[in-house]
């Protein structure tokens, strides 16, 4: 069991890594702008929280464990004076949750100061630290972050883009990256283009975040997404792109638009709300069920749900109610009361249940630990039968790219066939979405996306093993 910042997390379902967010904007509070973007990109990470603000003559930096709130408030934000800023909200998977390890970094090289924020994995990390560290580079953190930090520095004889072009050869992996200096705000997307970064406008200002619901937060614009393989420098020049690395095959992860992008989000071409409704209708071509009802696991099954009851024409109820409260994670109750945990997040609406024949719809299991309880929640509302249906396929392999999917052996229907993870939950019965019927729901683009955590198909290679079997890993 791993503690992350005072609560316990062993997640029945993927957990996300960071979210980016940065605007160069002068004459506008570029920090308090920050601010409300990383606030709309909460879902993101809950871990830590930072600012960097440059000023053309320095960068400015505030970042601390805890929410955005937490971490950020009035005094603290009209600290900072700038015309450019990059923030960031951080979960960590295998790298120690330190206050060290909040991003951005800062640091001071040969070319003057550089900021940086990062979403996503490398997957050759280990490598790369090791060659690093043989010829005299000193790490104070353990994210994969620094390495890239060290990599730009290394190549500090070249101008800042032909260093990061270089980084960019180095690095494998899925990641998006946010840097500033004193004058520049620069992004940069993995030639995958598996995380996720987008462009926006803010009068002339340029704002550039992991979700579009952040840019709709501070009133900008949606123009483009970053391409896979891009770099965009914007400075007093004004806004200049490079194409880094050619694209290569494009691999979205799938599991943005399954659970963890906001629904009002568009990526990548895609409305996640439009994505996520026509899921569950596919779920119910492939799998009609007779019932009573259609409810949701609120919040990322509703849309699916809902999308179901279109095609079944079975009625869509709120059927769980969810407290508003507590967010993604939060501190666990004691062993002797755990079975409070899921009740503390959702309690069954039982005028509107008890009798029923119900199909629950939800994004995603992982462990399985939830979906039982909650199964056990309805059954003691008097619910007759209780058919789960899931808007995802089964999660089969752990993936390496930014995501925490738990180790294999974590992964129940790594372990098990989807028949004894009826019986285990205690559902009538379970439901997956196909991987076909999935990929089906993006049309002529169905090829752009990666699935490795169901089909084993990982678009970038994979982190070394030690002797001992484990793949070597550090995460953002």
């Amino acid at each position: 069991m791993k503690m992350l910042h005072g609560r316990f997390s062993l997640p029945d379902k993927p957990v996300e890594e960071c979210g980016l967010f940065g605007i160069y904007g002068p004459g506008l509070d570029v920090a308090r702008l920050t601010y409300y973007g990383l606030y709309a990109l909460q879902h993101r990470g809950q871990e830590s929280a930072g600012i960097a603000v440059g000023d053309g003559k320095t960068i400015q930096l505030q970042k601390d464990m805890g929410l955005v709130s937490e971490v950020f408030n009035h005094k603290k934000l009209s600290a900072f004076n700038g015309c450019l800023a990059v923030g960031h909200v951080r979960y960590s998977t295998t790298g120690a949750s330190l206050p060290v390890n909040a991003q951005p970094l800062v640091f001071r090289y040969a070319r003057g100061m550089l900021g940086l924020g990062h979403n996503g994995n490398l997957t050759n990390i280990a490598e790369l630290r090791s060659r690093l560290a043989s010829t005299g580079s000193v790490f104070q953190s353990t994210t994969d972050s620094e390495v890239i930090v060290n990599l730009i520095a290394r190549y500090s004889q070249n101008s800042l883009v032909e260093a990061i072009m270089k980084c960019m050869i180095d690095i494998k992996g899925g990641y998006s990256l946010l840097m500033l200096t004193e004058k520049s705000l620069i992004a940069v997307r993995d030639p995958h283009g598996i995380r996720p970064l987008c462009l926006g406008r803010l009068g002339e200002a340029h704002v550039i975040a992991s979700e579009s619901c952040a840019l709709d937060t501070v009133g900008a614009e949606a123009v483009r997404d970053v391409e896979p393989g891009e770099i965009i420098i914007i400075n007093e020049g004004g806004l200049a792109s490079r194409q880094a690395l050619s694209p290569c095959r494009r691999a979205h992860c799938i599991f943005e638009y399954i659970y963890f992008a906001r629904a009002d989000s568009r990526m990548d071409g895609f409305n996640v709300s439009r994505v996520r409704r026509e899921m569950g209708r596919q779920l119910a071509r492939e799998y009609p069920v007779e019932a009573d009802l259609v409810i949701a696991v609120p919040d990322s099954g509703t849309t699916a749900a809902r999308g179901y009851s279109d095609v079944s024409g079975i009625p869509f109820e709120e059927g769980l109610m969810k407290n508003r409260y507590i967010g993604r994670t939060f501190i666990q109750p004691s062993q002797n009361v755990r079975d409070l945990g899921v009740r503390l997040k959702l309690n069954p609406i039982r005028d509107v249940l008890a009798g029923k024949r119900v199909v629950m719809v939800d994004d995603s299991i992982v462990r399985g630990t939830t979906s039982g309880k909650i199964v056990a929640m309805l059954r003691e509302c008097g619910v007759k039968e209780v058919h789960f249906c899931l808007s995802s396929p089964p999660v089969i392999r752990s993936c390496y790219y930014g995501i925490d999917t738990s180790n294999e052996d974590e992964l129940i229907a790594a372990r098990k066939p989807v028949e004894e993870i009826r019986r285990l939950i205690d559902a009538d019965g379970l439901y997956y979405l196909s991987l076909d019927g999935l990929l089906g729901v993006f049309g002529d683009r169905r090829d752009y996306f990666c699935t490795a955590c169901f089909s084993g198909d990982y678009p970038v290679e994979m982190p070394r093993l030690q002797d001992g079997g484990k793949y070597v890993l550090e995460s953002c």
